[in-house]
């Protein structure tokens, strides 16, 4: 089980990612398509004053009943070994244990 202080953090960075998503964007694309060095400079200066846990990059993927962040299956959003737990006590529908 992880850190509860560490699971709350993620989430608050996806709050703010997504408040921030929009800004980020449009600051972005005025980067990419400023004709003027000085507008490129200022929208480059706004951007970097943005909060850092805005960005979408800084949000780790973990495990939705554990908060482990290593081990991670997106599709099922839970760590390899919730997952086993899962899937072996037949918690899963469609997942069943292999064997040849």
């Amino acid at each position: 089980m992880a850190k509860k202080s560490k699971v709350a953090k993620n989430e608050q960075r996806k709050q703010l990612a997504a408040r921030y998503a929009a800004r980020r964007e449009a600051l972005k694309e005025t980067i990419r398509t400023a004709a003027s060095l000085e507008e490129r400079m200022a929208a480059q200066s706004a951007l970097a004053k943005l909060p850092r846990d805005s960005n979408r990059n800084r949000i780790v993927n973990r495990c939705a009943l554990t908060g482990r962040p290593r081990g991670f299956l997106r599709r099922f959003g839970l760590s390899r070994i919730a997952f086993r737990e899962k899937a072996l006590s037949g918690e899963i529908a469609g997942v069943i244990k292999s064997s040849w």
